[in-house]
């Protein structure tokens, strides 16, 4: 009995902890579901993000309105949006036409 409670346990510790990246590696970030999977990322300077679409039909945006994006980039099922973090800090993202409605957003934290 221990042993079929344990994989539950360690997959539910990895969803809970936020992802850890190096520089020159690409982190994948999925939008489905009207959520970022997973919410919260932590990666090193130089490191390139990439949302994807896993939804079926739903369209999706990733908006970092502090650094200076634009609304309405959205993207739709199949594809996906990438940028590289270059500098350090904090950057909180919303999908611009979900967050309000269903709360749709997430944080990318850079560190050296």
């Amino acid at each position: 009995m221990k042993n079929r409670l344990i994989l539950p346990l360690l997959t539910c510790l990895l969803l809970i902890l936020p992802w850890h990246a190096g520089a020159n590696d690409t982190v994948l970030v999925k939008a489905e579901k009207y959520a970022f999977v997973p919410p919260e990322i932590t990666v090193k300077v130089g490191t390139k993000v990439r949302w994807e679409n896993t939804e079926k039909r739903q369209y999706h945006s990733v908006f970092f309105e502090e650094l200076g994006d634009k609304p309405g980039d959205y993207f739709f099922p199949g594809e996906s949006r990438e940028r590289v973090f270059d500098k350090p800090g904090s950057f909180p993202y919303i999908c611009e036409p979900h967050w309000e409605s269903h709360g749709m957003k997430g944080i990318v934290h850079v560190v050296e």
